[in-house]
């Protein structure tokens, strides 16, 4: 028995009207939804938006940790008293200063990591190789003036935020330093 292609016809016509308008629906179910990026690691998106970058330096992590009041503000006494509490806590800190390996287990503890900033080097102002409380806190003094945006004496979470925009994080902009401006 055969069909009659007269007969065919309009079934073919069917068939292929009814794949043209599954065929849009299956490949949208398969498909993710992307996010709207707000820029891109060289510059801004093609919408004009920076990324934007919230840093907050081990220094300044380690100056919200003597907030002692718990009012998310640290003041310079606040400061001070951890600074010696955190010093006397290092092991040779007794015999009044610590070498630079003493300092890296200090740097470890309250900085976050034995190579964070403030470096060894730049807290020795003396050079000889060895950290004192004063020398610590002479540093920790500069950088709570630098924190201290409003210089009311005080300083807040918010000034302890570094906020970067259009940070290049290219292995080109690592070498020259990480962000354009």
């Amino acid at each position: 028995m055969s069909i009659p292609i007269a007969a065919l016809t309009p079934i073919v016509a069917l068939t292929i009207v009814a794949v043209a308008i599954a065929a849009p629906a299956a490949a949208q179910s398969g498909r993710s939804i992307q996010p709207i990026p707000l820029g891109t690691p060289n510059g801004p998106s093609p919408t004009g938006q920076p990324t934007p970058t919230i840093i907050v330096e081990p220094a300044a992590m380690m100056i919200a940790a003597c907030d002692a009041n718990g009012d998310a503000k640290v003041t310079h006494a606040e400061l001070d008293a951890c600074l010696k509490r955190s010093f006397a806590g290092v092991e040779g800190a007794g015999t009044g200063s610590i070498g630079y390996i003493g300092y890296s287990d200090w740097a470890l503890l309250w900085l976050g990591d034995r190579n964070a900033l403030p470096s060894p080097f730049t807290i020795d102002t003396d050079g000889d190789n060895r950290i004192t409380l004063a020398e610590l806190e002479a540093q920790f003094d500069a950088l709570f003036a630098r924190f201290d945006k409003d210089k009311d004496g005080v300083v807040t979470r918010a000034e302890l935020l570094t906020i970067k925009s259009g940070v290049d994080d290219s292995p080109e902009g690592r070498r020259r330093g990480g962000s354009k401006r």
